[in-house]
């Protein structure tokens, strides 16, 4: 049975599967709400879930790795989007993207979602959120106009100082976490595969990475700032005077020069001139105190793409193509990246 949401809910009396209205407030609504679809998705019906979501009026949205998105049409608050966090670790996803909202709404930043509520019942915390509605960045006719915009929203992101838990943890995929992916565990995996014909050339880029003196520059202490932690463009979102962001459970601190890196050299970046990212890296906090921890950090971010790419080669081998004549670039004493 199918009921549009309103002031009268139609909870399922479970024992005789007749509904009964009912008004509920608004906290009551939501726990039936979530309690309803947990069990629903625990089951692994898909006509038990498409059910509770058409009673529920939820539409799903597309996206999530680590969650499931919906959009809820809440009779008291509006439409909201509600996340679900299926993989639950010490990452601690909800509430890296809880903190973050709740401090970007003291500090009165917009352009991202507001925090409506969390709820941390069972196994698969839930968040409630403001529903961020606008046009796909790279969707934008007015592309490098829209990427301009992306980076004030950034610089009022990263003028919030991270604070509890935020000043605590950072970011997920951090640039630190890259170089220990690079020494650690790439060289191995490589190592698994000695006659493959791609192995040399790896390694060969490894070892430049290595004796670049890379590593040692994006150790060097700088000031922390708050990082939504994910680079991916399309997180990002126009809207009427701005670009606004949604995605923030990678975040945590980070550095200017770091964060500036990653976003340029994330794989949905690929496909913006690298001219108009010369022009937006002022805007991005690079400048001639920060350049050299910027420069290294980029080619550490590339060649850390790479490596995500390798182990997809096979399914991804036009990525890996790219990617690799990215780091070749970027590694080169001819590239315009160079100092």
């Amino acid at each position: 049975m199918t009921a549009r949401l309103s002031t009268n809910l139609l909870p399922i009396d479970p024992t005789t599967c007749r509904t009964e209205p009912r008004t509920m407030p608004p906290a009551e609504s939501r726990v039936a709400l979530l309690e309803e679809l947990r069990v629903a998705r625990a089951g692994g019906d898909s006509d038990q879930l498409h059910t509770t979501l058409d009673r529920w009026s939820l539409r799903p949205l597309t996206g999530g790795r680590n969650n499931h998105v919906y959009v809820w049409d809440d009779p008291h608050r509006g439409p909201t989007c509600i996340k679900i966090y299926y993989r639950v670790d010490d990452r601690r996803r909800a509430d890296r993207e809880w903190s973050t909202l709740t401090l970007l709404a003291e500090h009165g930043v917009t352009d991202v979602p507001r925090p409506l509520w969390i709820d941390r019942n069972g196994a698969e915390p839930a968040i409630g959120m403001s529903l961020l509605d606008g046009v796909p960045l790279l969707q934008s006719p007015n592309l490098p106009a829209a990427l301009k915009n992306m980076t004030h929203t950034v610089q009022r992101i990263q003028a919030v100082p991270p604070s509890g838990l935020l000043a605590e943890l950072d970011r997920i995929d951090s640039i630190a976490h890259y170089a220990f992916r690079l020494t650690e565990l790439w060289p191995g995996q490589l190592a698994e595969y000695p006659d493959d014909p791609l192995t040399a050339d790896m390694r060969q880029l490894l070892a430049a990475w290595h004796g670049s003196g890379d590593r040692e520059l994006i150790r060097q202490s700088a000031p922390y700032v708050l990082s939504r932690g994910d680079a991916n463009l399309l997180n990002w979102l126009v809207l009427p005077s701005s670009s606004g962001c949604v995605d923030f459970e990678f975040s945590g601190r980070s550095t200017v020069a770091a964060d500036a890196a990653d976003q340029i050299e994330h794989i949905s970046s690929r496909d913006v001139p690298d001219d108009v990212w010369y022009g937006l890296l002022g805007d991005l906090g690079v400048d001639r105190t920060n350049t050299p921890q910027f420069r290294a950090a980029q080619r550490t971010c590339a060649l850390r793409w790479l490596a995500v790419l390798w182990k997809q080669r096979g399914r991804r081998a036009e990525e890996f193509t790219r990617q690799l004549e990215r780091v070749r670039q970027l590694q080169s004493t001819e590239s315009p990246w160079r100092l």
